[in-house]
């Protein structure tokens, strides 16, 4: 009785933080693709630097994705570049990707996934031990198995930062070597952080086709930015901007953020190729290839964007600096820690938050801590969401999983 009575109130007082609805896939194959039973629209694209691919402007992230049918319909509707990761329900999400392509014509879609290399510490974005390229091998294979595919279009490295990391020799054989297998086609990055010396190397590396960086309208230093893009894509690197939304909302009980003008603000800059969106619904999909159809900014657009910062908001979007840590005594992975609240209160998705803090230690130190000194630069009241996502950690994994 006594667990189930824990249960039921983590059921209420953990996963109501987002007011995640906790059921079944919702959306039947049969259903998503007769919702969008028409042929394929003709929709924008721009070229993908040196793979030669035209994608569309808007890619799917399938980390929301909870149906299979959901992903053929986003494939029905003109959608072709999917991006999945090893680590999204570890692994399971790529099996639910595969499913949802399955059957169809191998040319006429494009699969793209993050397989993250062990040993690499993320707070300070380098290797713990050495390299096992062996390892990082049978793991990318892995995800073959999972899509049920001969080869991936795109592996990418993820969490890809600092130079001395982009440019491992071990990394760069085992991607190589990957790519002469043909068990991928393309090689590419994922940058959550230090996000311009990641771009700078990999352009530099010349053996990556592909960089994902978090690229949106909260991007501090946007000349740098910029720059660091037009960098790689002068090398040939096709650019896919990924948190697009910067956390989708402006704060944890706060209006949803106008996705229109955040998305369009993103494909203004020409280097960037496409923009991965997280979509769950048939209403999000049908929105966001609306949007791409028409790039041009109106004034209330911009002005719900807040770029005159008229509006006094710390938001949920972390911009993974980094200069939290040092401050920390208890030595947290504060970053990782705020990109499990963003995903919980912004993407509405409490399954990647809680796989996201997985991984996560807490201190007993953190615990005890009456007064925390960590100054944000964004202005979080670090101490308050630490305490707030860090209950998630106490909820069992099948009251949630879906």
């Amino acid at each position: 009785m006594k667990t189930d009575n824990r249960r039921g109130f983590l059921k209420k007082s953990i996963l109501g933080i987002s007011g995640f609805a906790m059921v079944p896939g919702i959306m039947k194959e049969n259903i998503a693709v007769k919702a969008l039973n028409k042929p394929s629209p003709e929709l924008p694209v721009r070229l993908l630097g040196k793979t030669g691919i035209k994608t569309p402007l808007l890619s799917m992230g399938t980390s929301d994705a909870t149906d299979s049918g959901f992903v053929r319909a986003a494939y029905e509707a003109g959608i072709k570049l999917f991006f999945s990761a090893t680590y999204y329900g570890e692994g399971k999400n790529e099996k639910l990707v595969g499913e949802g392509l399955k059957g169809l014509p191998r040319d006429s879609f494009i699969i793209g996934t993050a397989v993250p290399p062990d040993g690499l510490d993320m707070r300070s974005g380098k290797f713990t031990n050495s390299f096992d390229a062996e390892a990082y091998i049978k793991k990318a294979e892995g995800s073959l198995k999972r899509f049920g595919l001969d080869y991936v279009d795109i592996f990418l490295f993820p969490f890809a930062g600092k130079r001395e990391t982009v440019m491992n020799e071990g990394v760069m054989k085992a991607l190589t070597q990957l790519k002469k297998q043909g068990k991928t086609r393309f090689l590419g990055i994922a940058s959550h952080s230090d996000t311009e010396e990641a771009l700078k190397a990999a352009a530099d590396s010349g053996i990556y086709d592909i960089a994902m960086p978090a690229y949106n309208y909260k991007t501090t230093s946007r000349e740098s930015m910029d720059a660091s893009i037009a960098y790689a894509a002068k090398a040939g690197m096709g650019i896919v901007a990924m948190k697009s939304t910067a956390g989708a909302f402006r704060d944890k009980s706060g209006p949803p953020l106008n996705t229109n003008a955040a998305f369009k603000w993103i494909l203004q800059n020409k280097n960037v190729a496409s923009i991965v969106s997280g979509m769950s619904t048939l209403e999000q999909l049908q929105k966001n290839l609306t949007m791409i159809m028409n790039l041009k900014m109106t004034d209330q657009e911009l002005k719900d964007l807040n770029l005159t910062g008229q509006l006094s908001e710390t938001g949920l979007y972390c911009h993974q600096c980094k200069q939290c840590l040092p401050q920390c005594p208890g030595n947290l992975d504060i970053p990782t820690i705020m990109r499990s609240y963003m995903y919980a209160y912004g993407y509405k998705n409490i399954r990647q938050a809680w796989y996201t803090l997985a991984d996560v230690q807490f201190s007993k130190q953190c615990e005890n801590c009456n007064t925390c000194k960590v100054k944000c630069l964004a202005g979080f009241d670090i101490k308050k969401k630490i305490n707030d996502i860090s209950r998630l950690k106490n909820v069992p994994l099948d009251l949630i999983q879906i």
